[in-house]
């Protein structure tokens, strides 16, 4: 850990109804930059070199737990969701599920309202970038740019995951601390692909700490169930006018390649790159091209 960048205490902040746990790196009042994780990940996955890299940049870098993952809140009152009446299409719409990806969108918002950020880069992988999706297309004033790693716009006529990233969705989740590592290590296995694959002792500390900070198999699926739910961006994205870059990996199991360059596609003026042999994770190999990348696509010139 880089001693030299200020890394303050988990703090919580109370956001479109929910308390949402955060933390920072850098200095406040640097130019704000704004993380947002994916399905069932908690902020932790952001790792801390990952974001002092930033930092050192000249960010003030925040990061936090969606809702219902980590140690943010836990929507238990609304159940299991019908996963697969959603698939089946026997549920369809906001009506179906508890909160939308839009709502996970109101609750960022919520949280650069707490800290008084009247805008910032926002940087989404996966669900992540979905919601960020969301941000730069209901909320134009809170965004600089928008950087969109490993996401899709939701168009149904892309290709799905890999048969076997869809076996391992559907796979139940362990309780049991033990049980939980092991799976961890499996999932990660599977979407990090042969190229950059992650290391057993780095998958096995990061699912020790999510374990530890709170996981509910229950708010996964109401995650998942979100995603569903909303539908597709398409249409919506053609109206973004944040500066826009898509990062993308050639081996990503869960959210094929061609998912990036449709989200390219789909805004006016989005930069695209390609990161071959990335698979479904940022891999410590390649941060730095990925922090340049995004550090340039931020001070780049604007339209």
């Amino acid at each position: 850990m880089n001693m030299s960048i200020p890394h303050s205490e988990l703090c919580f902040a109370r956001a479109n109804g929910i308390e949402i746990a955060y933390d920072t790196f850098g200095v406040k009042g640097d130019d704000p930059l704004l993380l947002i994780m994916g399905l069932s990940a908690q902020m932790i996955l952001w790792e801390d070199k990952f974001c002092e890299g930033l930092a050192e940049r000249g960010f003030y870098v925040i990061r936090f737990d969606n809702r219902d993952v980590g140690m943010s809140t836990k929507i238990s009152s609304a159940g299991m969701p019908h996963i697969h009446a959603l698939l089946s299409g026997r549920l369809k719409g906001v009506g179906s599920v508890p909160y939308i990806l839009l709502d996970m969108a109101k609750d960022t918002i919520g949280l650069l309202d707490v800290l008084q950020i009247e805008n910032a880069h926002i940087v989404g992988v996966s669900m992540g970038g979905m919601i960020g999706q969301e941000i730069a297309m209901h909320y134009p004033k809170r965004i600089k740019t928008f950087t969109s790693i490993m996401s899709t716009t939701g168009n149904p006529l892309l290709p799905p995951p890999m048969q076997e990233v869809l076996e391992m969705l559907f796979r139940p989740i362990p309780t049991s601390r033990e049980a939980f590592v092991e799976y961890f290590k499996d999932v990660w296995r599977i979407l990090s692909g042969p190229r950059f694959p992650i290391d057993e002792p780095r998958a096995a500390r990061l699912g020790e700490e999510t374990y530890r900070r709170g996981m509910d198999p229950a708010g996964n699926a109401r995650q998942l169930a979100a995603i569903l739910a909303s539908g597709s961006r398409k249409d919506g994205l053609a109206f973004v006018k944040a500066p826009t870059l898509v990062i993308h990996g050639t081996d990503d199991p869960l959210v094929p390649v061609e998912c990036g360059v449709d989200t390219a596609r789909s805004i006016p003026g989005a930069r695209l790159k390609i990161m071959d042999g990335m698979g479904h994770w940022l891999p410590p190999q390649l941060w730095p091209e990925i922090i340049n990348t995004i550090v340039g696509h931020t001070s780049g010139p604007r339209s």
